[in-house]
């Protein structure tokens, strides 16, 4: 039957095989390399992305792909991904996928072991401060580059909650008296 639709058992076998194996690489090689690996990408960074996909795709689908064939692949994908969702719901898994938040500056100070940790460049921060309206480190309670990759910038000023700081890579380092007082 399988025959029918452009591929046979083993084929379809060795499609959900590449797709699961290739699916892994590539969340092993994201966590590997750090979040900012797919956040705001860059034009060479999405040229990138898109060549991966395609290696991605072909790796899966063999040199003669079919209707059934790419179905099959993007059925097991998509089913993958929701069993990534579905891990997220547990603490194991929730450490297992989801990147982690670093503190990328304190005040005006840029923690160089978490910027190399997290392959994010002093000139990126810079450009995120500019971005957010920052005129002067002064204004600067703290840079977070989040598990998402996205970069947030909390301004001096009003002091910062110690619950949102909650499970921040180095939040130890901020300045006390950048941070609000516990509540009783």
């Amino acid at each position: 039957m399988w025959a029918e639709y452009g591929m046979d058992g083993a084929d379809a076998l060795r499609i959900v095989l590449s797709a699961a194996g290739l699916y892994l690489l590539v969340l092993v090689l994201i966590r590997t390399l750090g979040q900012r690996t797919m956040a705001n990408l860059s034009s060479f960074d999405f040229a990138a992305v898109v060549a991966i996909g395609a290696v991605v795709g072909r790796a899966i689908l063999g040199y003669s792909p079919t209707l059934a064939a790419g179905a099959l692949a993007l059925v097991t994908l998509l089913v993958l991904q929701a069993l990534t969702g579905q891990l997220r719901k547990f603490p194991m898994g929730r450490a297992t996928v989801n990147n982690k938040a670093y503190l990328l500056m304190a005040g005006r100070d840029m923690l160089q072991r978490n910027l190399r940790r997290t392959h994010v460049s002093e000139n990126e921060i810079i450009e995120k401060l500019r971005l957010s309206g920052v005129r002067s480190r002064d204004e600067v309670a703290c840079v977070i580059l989040e598990g998402t990759g996205q970069i947030s910038v909390l301004r001096a000023g009003v002091a910062i909650e110690r619950d949102l700081l909650e499970n921040v890579r180095g939040s130890e380092l901020i300045p006390d008296h950048l941070l609000a007082e516990p509540r009783a």
